[in-house]
């Protein structure tokens, strides 16, 4: 990937994280994980998935399911940076008068499906690749997971029912941040090695650095990892990132903050970038 995409990435995935920092007050969101999920958003959306303002209704454009709908601040935000959401939506987060709240919504342009009860989205995705299947579509499906999700039974019947089925037009990408909730997955119930039981299903497996914009293109280059097997992508991401003083901070997974304490999140979040532009462009010389 040339230097010059990943850093129009990087610009807009900051401003995905300032959309989900301001909507972090006046009845919060959850912050931390959708933090941890921003990059993969950013990247699905704009460099691989054929996703526009202009197909929402198309047949053969790409779909893409988000499992952990609690992480929906990151999607809205990408939604806004894409032209397919109004940013001016953002301010009735939480107000009865729209549908911007802490799950997904049909009723918001770009949203496929309803999520929140954690687990049911993979089988959604499996129908929709399916039919695609079906159809002779060159669709592909995405399906955006949690680790803590990986719990439900629900999500290994549906890597058994993927493989079954062929689904290699199908992908799970599971947002690595390790917590569940407020506590950390390998101290509730490990979940290591998650590799070795995604093969074990059946599936076609890579791991990632979730924030490195150079990782996730080479992983998604190489689908389908196998004719007629799920794609698996274990993204190794980190919870809050982006804010330091926030990250992997079991303790910050929901946040309402002060309008004052995300006005000093803004600030941390801009110099946090700046370091990381400057420290990329003297890698480039």
């Amino acid at each position: 990937m040339i230097e010059n995409k990943i850093v129009a990435l990087e610009s807009i995935a900051l401003r995905v994280r300032e959309h989900i920092i301001k909507m972090s007050t006046d009845g919060g969101c959850f912050v931390g994980a959708s933090l941890s999920a921003t990059d993969l958003m950013v990247y699905l959306y704009n460099d691989f998935l054929n996703i526009s303002s202009d197909n929402l209704h198309d047949p053969n454009r790409d779909y893409l399911f988000l499992s952990k709908g609690h992480d929906v601040p990151a999607l809205y935000g990408t939604l806004v940076e894409m032209g397919i959401l109004g940013e001016e939506r953002l301010q009735n987060h939480l107000s009865t008068l729209d549908n911007i709240y802490w799950h997904p919504n049909t009723k918001i342009p770009g949203v496929e499906f309803h999520s929140g009860s954690l687990g049911h989205l993979p089988s959604v995705a499996i129908g929709v690749a399916l039919d695609c299947k079906i159809k002779g579509g060159k669709n592909l499906v995405i399906c955006i997971m949690g680790d803590g999700e990986l719990n439900e039974g629900s999500c290994w019947e549906a890597v058994m029912v993927a493989n079954a089925y062929k689904l290699d037009n199908l992908i799970f990408v599971i947002d690595r941040n390790k917590f569940q909730a407020n506590v950390a997955t390998e101290d509730l119930i490990p979940l290591e090695p998650l590799v070795d039981k995604f093969e074990a299903f059946g599936a076609s497996v890579t791991r990632i650095d979730g924030h490195n914009f150079q990782d996730l293109e080479e992983a998604f280059a190489d689908i389908p990892y196998k004719k007629g097997k799920l794609n698996v992508v274990i993204a190794d991401t980190i919870r809050g990132k982006g804010l330091p003083s926030i990250e992997a901070r079991a303790d910050r997974w929901f946040c309402n903050f002060s309008e004052n304490e995300v006005q000093q999140l803004l600030e941390e979040l801009h110099g946090t970038h700046q370091a990381t532009l400057e420290s990329e462009v003297m890698v480039v010389r």
